[in-house]
């Protein structure tokens, strides 16, 4: 029997057929046509920024952070963010998004991007990104467009095409 106990710790590669499993049952198979997964299909994710929920050895819910670069500007995408449903609206998503944030802060990060909804991530200072001066390899509803700034004015200038950071600029 699952207790609801939940901790919170860095990815492992231990934990991926489960973080697989969480994403498949929570955004089906159109998630690999979203932009989003098209950018993170150029080169691994920063484990050291990516966070799980376990409730004993079992994955309810993961973030994970990837390298990207904006022009030639470095920054993270974050994403996917997901939990299992018996385990939603207790917090862990949020858990996850300021254990994530705080790490890539820490590290020395400015500024992550991130397409999803306004009002669920606007707590952790996600705004809309002004202006079309950066461009997803693929159209995304500008409203669902949004940039946390880890440093102040850190999204100021920053402009170019979204490209995973292990990916040459075409």
């Amino acid at each position: 029997m699952l207790t609801h106990v939940v901790t919170y710790a860095p990815e492992e590669p231990v934990h991926d057929a489960a973080i697989e499993d969480i994403n498949k049952e929570a955004f089906g198979p159109g998630r690999f046509a979203r932009v989003a997964y098209r950018i993170r299909e150029g080169g691994p994710h920063d484990r050291n920024l990516s966070f799980v929920a376990l409730n004993g050895e079992h994955v309810v819910g993961s973030v994970r952070l990837t390298p990207i670069q904006i022009g030639t500007t470095s920054a993270m995408l974050l994403g996917p963010l997901a939990v299992r449903p018996a385990w939603k609206n207790q917090g862990i998503g949020a858990a996850l998004m300021r254990a994530s944030m705080e790490a890539a802060r820490v590290a020395g990060h400015h500024l992550v991007i991130l397409v999803g909804d306004e009002p669920y991530y606007a707590p952790f200072g996600f705004r809309p990104i002004p202006g079309r001066l950066i461009e997803m390899p693929a159209p995304v509803d500008p409203a669902r467009f949004l940039a946390c700034e880890l440093t102040p004015r850190s999204l100021q200038d920053v402009q170019g095409r979204v490209r995973h950071a292990a990916m040459s600029e075409r």
